[in-house]
C-alpha cells in the first residue's frame, strides 16, 4: 500500500503532466485566464479541469485529485465548501485588520 507521501508525489506529477499537455496541444492556453471557483483567484487555463459544474484551476485540481486519492474529501462540492469557509474567514479578518488600521 502506498503511504499518504507516495500519494500525494503520484498526483503532483499528474496533475502537473496535464498542465503541460494542454499548453503543448495549444500554446495559446498561457494566455488564457479564467476565475477559479474553488480559490476565486484568476488562473490559467492550462491543466485546469471542470468537475460537478465547477471549473477548478491546476492548484485546485491537485487538492481535489489528491483529496479524493486519500479519501479525504468525496465530492468536489465538499472542496469548494472547504476552500470558500477559508476565504470568508481571511476576508473577515482582513476587514477586521483593515478597520483597526482606519481607526489609529
Amino acid at each position: 500500500m502506498k503511504s499518504e507521501q507516495e500519494i500525494i508525489e503520484e498526483m503532483q506529477q499528474v496533475v502537473e503532466q496535464m498542465r503541460l499537455d494542454d499548453i503543448e496541444d495549444n500554446p495559446n492556453i498561457v494566455d488564457e485566464m479564467f476565475d477559479c471557483d474553488c480559490c476565486g483567484e484568476n488562473k490559467c487555463l492550462a491543466g485546469s479541469i471542470e468537475y460537478e459544474g465547477y471549473r477548478l484551476c491546476n492548484d485546485c485540481v491537485l487538492l481535489a485529485e489528491t483529496g479524493f486519492a486519500l479519501n479525504k474529501i468525496k465530492s468536489v462540492t465538499e472542496l469548494v465548501e472547504a476552500i470558500e469557509d477559508k476565504n470568508l474567514e481571511r476576508l473577515a479578518q482582513f476587514i477586521k485588520d483593515e478597520e483597526k488600521r482606519a481607526n489609529n
